[in-house]
């Protein structure tokens, strides 16, 4: 056997592999032996059915499939020596005069290479970590929240400005009938809070979509439609008021203190307002990381430059999925994922060089400290080292469970690499700023 490699350019290159007779012929001719042993032939013995037959019955299926293993070991093993770094996989040249009565077979591969670059981490334009805090209006508005989740319903016979108004939005034509519970702030009119103000039990209140509630999603979740019907709708709906409740707000008191954080936790307003915002910022922080991490990435793809074996990727992707494609529909899917490829090639040479490997005493304390978390919401704070060990490996067990775990914890060594290498600068946001300019 013979392999011999040409480089078409530096992304490009055709490996061609020869097989002679001497490579597989003593394969071939110890499976027909053993065919020959079992098969089972009209006219012929089982075992004494003569060679010939066997050959030509099997012969050529037999070689066929001795020739692709070879075939295959061969080049995996010689991309493996060669330490060739390949995109997608070889593609076999088309060989349509084929001679499997030949003693000598000759195949083509194309290879798509990767590219060689280097990745900067500190670019001379800082980039924005967003330090997300509580500001006082949504610890008070959080406290508010608290205080009517905890407080009394009380029955109203007309509604009122503060009303929970319990009906069903219907509209024939549409197919809408939706039972909700509205509050009238949700309202983008004042118009529309006049007419429910006075309202009764039984009453049918008509209703314009277009410009109804401050957010569409209010409406969407209102109505029970999808995404896409909820934008530019416009239509008239009845809503049949069912029920009408008043809220009565919780004190804020040690029972309530208990309820919310357990037992003496939490013993004054003020020691309630730092609790919400201690726990709040935790939760903002994730999001101010999450955030950082599509920035960084965004910014590596945008500033190492380099090349991709572009036409030898669209070749590959027509047949590399479930269905096949033509040339149109895989330039189209890889105009698609280019950016993706590009920042795996950047992932991967940043992983090499950083040695952030996830190990797997990494992926057994995640699953430990992930255990915690769900038992202490079934008051279990105090689980023992035999159970989170028994837990984990079932967990671990789970080969979906263990990708998606393995995905996390790379983010996390990507994120700290980040934070640690790159050129940051910290901004100290609202949540509701961070929402409104980046999410609205």
């Amino acid at each position: 056997m013979n392999i011999t490699r040409e480089n078409i350019d530096a992304l490009n290159a055709v490996v061609k592999v020869d097989i002679a007779k001497e490579d597989y012929s003593d394969k071939v001719e110890k499976i027909l032996v053993d065919y020959r042993k079992t098969a089972n032939i009209p006219g012929f013995r089982k075992g004494h059915v003569p060679m010939g037959m066997v050959k030509k019955q099997y012969g050529k299926a037999v070689l066929v499939d001795e020739v692709n293993k070879l075939l295959q070991d061969a080049l995996n093993k010689y991309l493996t020596e060669e330490k060739l770094d390949v995109l997608g996989n070889p593609l076999p040249k088309p060989q349509d005069d084929l001679d499997w009565d030949s003693d000598v077979f000759s195949f083509e591969f194309e290879l798509g290479l990767a590219p060689e670059f280097e990745v900067a981490l500190k670019g001379k334009k800082a980039i924005t970590h967003y330090n997300i805090v509580a500001d006082k209006k949504m610890i008070d508005d959080q406290i508010e929240h608290i205080r009517k989740q905890y407080g009394k319903i009380i029955a109203q016979d007309t509604a009122a400005k503060d009303s929970e108004i319990t009906g069903t939005f219907k509209n024939e034509e549409k197919d809408i009938e939706n039972s909700t519970m509205i509050t009238l702030d949700k309202f983008k009119g004042k118009t529309t809070e006049k007419q429910f103000i006075g309202a009764k039990v039984g009453d049918v209140i008509t209703l314009k979509t277009k410009g109804l509630y401050k957010d569409d999603h209010d409406l969407m979740k209102a109505l029970k439609v999808s995404h896409d019907d909820i934008h530019d709708m416009d239509l008239e709906v009845n809503f049949t008021i069912e029920e009408i409740n008043a809220r009565e707000m919780a004190d804020l008191d040690q029972e309530l203190f208990d309820k919310l954080f357990g037992k003496d936790v939490v013993t004054t307003v003020t020691e309630l307002k730092d609790k919400i915002k201690e726990d709040s910022e935790k939760q903002f922080a994730q999001q101010g990381d999450q955030k950082l991490l599509n920035d960084v990435t965004e910014y590596l793809v945008d500033h190492t430059k380099f090349d991709l074996p572009a036409s030898f990727l669209q070749k590959w992707m027509q047949t590399a999925g479930e269905e096949t494609m033509d040339a149109d529909q895989a330039k189209e899917e890889y105009e698609k994922t280019e950016k993706s490829m590009r920042y795996q090639l950047i992932e991967g040479k940043l992983i090499e060089k950083h040695d952030l490997q996830v190990k797997l005493e990494d992926l057994k304390a995640h699953a430990k400290e992930m255990i915690k978390v769900q038992m202490a919401q079934f008051g279990q704070t105090n689980p023992s080292d035999e159970e989170l060990e028994g837990i984990a490996a079932r967990i671990l067990s789970n080969k979906e469970e263990v990708k998606r775990m393995s995905e996390q914890l790379m983010s996390t060594k990507l994120l700290n690499l980040y934070k640690a290498e790159t050129n940051l600068k910290t901004k100290e946001i609202t949540y509701d700023e961070f929402v409104k300019e980046f999410y609205s």
